[in-house]
């Protein structure tokens, strides 16, 4: 905290005090070197997306309306082009009807998968709004389980990698897709890599080329100069409301591809022989565009933003994940608590530091798709928006909560601030 300026509002406006702010200086202060190497993926996938805005001749009549049934709308159809080409496909699905990322995830595997077809998840246990669409939990609820998709699960090794020797024993002759995770999800492990995700592609198509490999890309675009379908894989999908939509998107969620696997995907979305040919975008192309223009930006700050929050809390000898110097693949950063006090204070902070109801006091609660008690901590001013700052945590031993996004670098570093000042007013932390 160099500036002056900034350093007496933060303790005459907001309350923090002077031992916080020390030790967010001494950890800025440590991590900065890592921020100019952040800071030219950044400016890479700036020109990436510029450059396919240009290529598909974005203007203004892209973002009008259509209504009806949304035949022949071209900003519909711009925005899926621009998406394709980021991605280096043939083909995307961005919609507003695309809800969030378990449904565009779930669109991708039910679309694709049919009965008897198996399905393997190789980076353990699926996100936990998964669960049921896959079947492992919950009954009667049109899961691929009820509609006779197998399933397996290979544990990643003890150092968090994807066991290629164990998912080689795994794959059967019924195995049809093959599905990465790449963010952590509420799991302890870092984020699968691009250079792993292209170790375990070459490697599923060297036993069978027929399998579909698919990545569930949630948080983790732009983290990298390439995306999965970059190095083989077949189909991605995640939300909008995460990094891909700079915060601006309202709602939404996107799958990049195969021509064919799109094709397929889009009768699951819509209907057989109507497929991506209609569906509204009430609207919102403009944002979407908007968004996934200034995506790069945004999630360079939150990544900057984990980064400082790994660093300040190692400092004070907590156990995080990824570490400090972890390659990134993810904007997320868990932080190992150790107790539901400790979890529900770093979230009371958290929300202390929204633009949007900071007044409100988060507390855990029966969350649907969800086997614990959930807190959430996010004034967003697109509700749920992950790519805004929040933190939320199962209430579940070892107590973990997980930290992510901030519209800019500094309003994710305030929210490390405020998370450090409500532990430390609690007494959970000592300074």
């Amino acid at each position: 905290m160099n500036n002056k300026n900034t350093h007496n509002l933060l303790t005459q406006k907001f309350g923090i005090s002077e031992e916080v702010l020390s030790l967010i200086e001494k950890s800025e202060e440590a991590v900065s070197g890592l921020f100019s190497e952040l800071d030219d993926v950044m400016a890479y996938n700036q020109y990436k997306v510029l450059d396919a805005f240009q290529k598909n001749t974005i203007r203004d009549m892209h973002f009008s309306w259509n209504t009806g049934y949304g035949y022949d709308d071209p900003g519909r159809d711009a925005i899926e082009r621009v998406y394709a080409d980021i991605f280096h496909t043939d083909a995307a699905l961005v919609r507003p009807i695309i809800v969030n990322g378990t449904h565009a995830l779930s669109l991708t595997l039910m679309g694709i998968l049919r009965p008897g077809d198996e399905l393997i998840y190789c980076t353990g246990a699926p996100y936990d709004t998964l669960e049921e669409v896959i079947g492992i939990r919950g009954e009667g609820k049109g899961s691929l389980k009820e509609y006779g998709v197998t399933y397996k699960q290979v544990e990643l090794t003890a150092d968090g990698r994807i066991d290629l020797d164990a998912l080689g024993k795994a794959i059967s002759p019924t195995t049809r897709m093959i599905t990465v995770q790449r963010a952590t999800g509420y799991g302890w492990r870092k984020a699968i890599s691009i250079e792993e995700i292209e170790e375990w592609v070459k490697f599923v198509k060297g036993v069978n080329p027929e399998i579909i490999c698919m990545t569930d890309n949630c948080y983790g675009e732009f983290l990298h100069t390439k995306e999965p379908t970059d190095v083989g894989v077949d189909v991605v999908a995640g939300s909008l409301i995460k990094n891909p939509g700079g915060g601006l998107a309202l709602t939404g969620g996107y799958i990049a591809g195969r021509q064919d696997l799109i094709d397929t995907i889009s009768y699951r979305m819509t209907s057989p022989g109507i497929g991506g040919e209609c569906g509204l975008m009430f609207g919102q192309t403009r944002t979407m565009l908007q968004g996934l223009f200034i995506a790069p930006k945004t999630v360079n700050g939150a990544v900057k933003g984990a980064i400082l929050c790994a660093k300040a809390f190692e400092l004070l000898g907590y156990d995080v994940c990824p570490h400090v110097n972890d390659i990134r693949s993810d904007i997320i950063q868990a932080v190992k608590l150790g107790s539901p006090e400790g979890v529900i204070a770093f979230c009371k902070g958290i929300q202390a530091a929204a633009p949007v109801d900071s007044h409100v006091s988060p507390e855990p609660w029966a969350m649907p798709g969800y086997d614990d008690p959930v807190i959430m901590a996010a004034g967003a001013f697109v509700q749920g928006s992950s790519i805004e700052l929040s933190a939320d945590a199962p209430i579940r031993e070892p107590y973990v909560v997980y930290f992510q996004g901030g519209l800019t670098y500094e309003h994710s570093k305030f929210g490390v601030i405020k998370a450090l000042q409500e532990l430390y007013d609690q007494k959970i932390i000592t300074l």
